[in-house]
């Protein structure tokens, strides 16, 4: 029997949970949420069909465009859209852009809100990403961000939540939700100060899995192989998962003992923008869902190489139709290596013949302030 929704959990909600990956799972009495997650909303616009990067002194023209939610929003909207009710606490603008993106992620992903805010006069931050050549440019610009801390001091109950570690910096949310029973996932930026201190990031104690890549991971345990440095990196948390680009991904679970490799799944990259936050969203559903290792990293690199065939970052983020589509169609490859496909056969189990529901999914639209139909 699964436990009862929230009342505010909204039809596109619903609707995404029609593959719900930890059905079998779900008893009276659980978490209301399945993650929780906090930080800063922009507004993304994205620049497609660019031949080249643009040139000093030159107009560029691109053949595409859209906008969607990012930041933050970018996880959000990936967990979202593989079936986990998600619940995301974030300061918005008050102009259009922060209503935009509070619709996109209320409305169009089923993300629970309530644990955000609209601050009085504040602008909302903005990034313009021009992607080609399977590359990213980006430009952003935000004021001074609200005074308060967007994280509640008590975080909802939630089977799990994602925190991006800051070196020298605590966030006491993630101490109060592992002390709630929350299975922390975190993730961390890179080190401007130089440092590489693994005692900095003091939040890792509550942490237990930490996702950083593979420079990272080395610069953070003085190791020169990126393996290495997950297993040197189990000494502070108990599931290392380092990835390695176009290699694939490495994890070490210290609790089990358990070592995986994956191969990273050869797709033809437009934008890159988001795929490491689906990368971590599908980790982190095959961790509820109670996977082995090697099957939570296979899944977590192909939702992200699913991602990066699209544009954009919450706009790219794949549901379990793109999932489905995907597994059929390689599925029906001759001459398919049939080791390759036992390594997905997992999927099976979640991806159904057919979803009962409208497709595509409603996305954000290329610009924002279209008039509503009457």
């Amino acid at each position: 029997m699964a436990a009862e929704e929230p009342e505010h959990l909204t039809e596109a909600a619903r609707c995404q949970a029609q593959v719900d990956p930890l059905a079998a799972l779900r008893v009276p009495g659980d978490p209301p949420w399945d993650v929780y997650l906090t930080g800063t909303v922009f507004l993304d616009i994205i620049f497609t069909g660019l031949d080249s990067a643009p040139v000093r002194g030159t107009e560029s023209w691109a053949r595409g465009m859209g906008s969607s939610p990012g930041g933050v929003a970018n996880m959000a909207t990936a967990l979202a859209r593989l079936g986990l009710k998600t619940s995301l606490a974030a300061a918005f603008g008050d102009d259009h852009y922060g209503d935009y993106c509070w619709d996109a992620l209320e409305q169009g992903e089923g993300i629970d809100l309530t644990a955000s805010r609209t601050v009085p006069g504040w602008h909302s931050p903005v990034t313009v990403s021009m992607a080609y050549e399977g590359e990213r440019t980006m430009v952003s610009h935000g004021h001074e961000p609200p005074p308060e801390e967007p994280a509640p001091d008590c975080p909802p109950r939630a089977r799990a939540a994602v925190a991006s570690l800051v070196p020298g910096s605590r966030a006491s949310w993630i101490a109060q939700a592992a002390h709630e029973g929350t299975r922390i996932f975190a993730d961390v930026g890179w080190d401007d100060t130089g440092a590489w201190d693994l005692g900095g990031l003091a939040d890792l104690e509550h942490c237990e899995a930490f996702l950083p890549n593979a420079e990272e991971a080395m610069r953070y345990t003085g190791t020169e192989c990126p393996r290495l440095a997950a297993h040197a990196l189990t000494e502070y948390v108990p599931v290392a998962v380092v990835t390695l680009g176009a290699e694939g991904a490495y994890a070490v679970d210290r609790r089990t003992g358990e070592a995986a490799e994956v191969p990273a799944i050869a797709v033809q990259a437009l934008d890159p923008t988001g795929a490491g936050d689906v990368f971590v969203a599908g980790f982190v559903t095959g961790s509820l869902a109670g996977w082995p290792l090697a099957d939570r990293l296979a899944f977590a690199g192909l939702t992200a190489a699913l991602s990066v065939q699209e544009f954009g970052g919450s706009l790219s983020a794949p549901g379990w139709s793109e999932i489905g589509a995907w597994w059929r169609r390689v599925q029906s490859v001759e001459e398919q290596d049939p080791a390759a496909l036992r390594r997905y056969a997992f999927l099976d189990r979640f991806v159904p013949e057919e979803l009962d529901r409208p497709w595509p999914l409603r996305r954000a639209v290329p610009t924002i302030g279209f008039r509503r139909p009457a």
